[in-house]
């Protein structure tokens, strides 16, 4: 029993570790022509929905779109209500992928 406590909390604390890495190199690599690119394609709920939708789509993951999404809120690439739109539309973007 120990030993399955010890993975979970091993397994959270990489999680958070491996966040807490990529929105720093986020922050890094963040330049113009990211965020230029960002708020075009999520300037609106439409299109973040639409967006958010295709790349999960392209990756067959919505893990992986909220996942960096989230990434991109915390280095202050995306704002909350883009993030919303596109987590919303990686949700729909999951039923393409089955």
């Amino acid at each position: 029993m120990t030993v399955m406590f010890f993975k979970l909390f091993g397994g959270l604390g990489l999680f958070l570790l491996g966040m807490a890495l990529f929105i720093d190199a986020l922050k890094a690599l963040a330049g113009q022509a990211l965020r230029r690119a960002l708020a075009r394609f999520t300037g609106t709920p439409l299109k973040a929905f639409v967006s958010g939708a295709l790349v999960t789509a392209l990756v067959q993951s919505s893990s992986a779109t909220t996942v960096t999404v989230i990434g991109f809120v915390s280095a202050g690439l995306l704002t909350f209500p883009q993030a919303v739109g596109v987590v919303f539309g990686a949700s729909l973007g999951t039923t393409g992928t089955g």
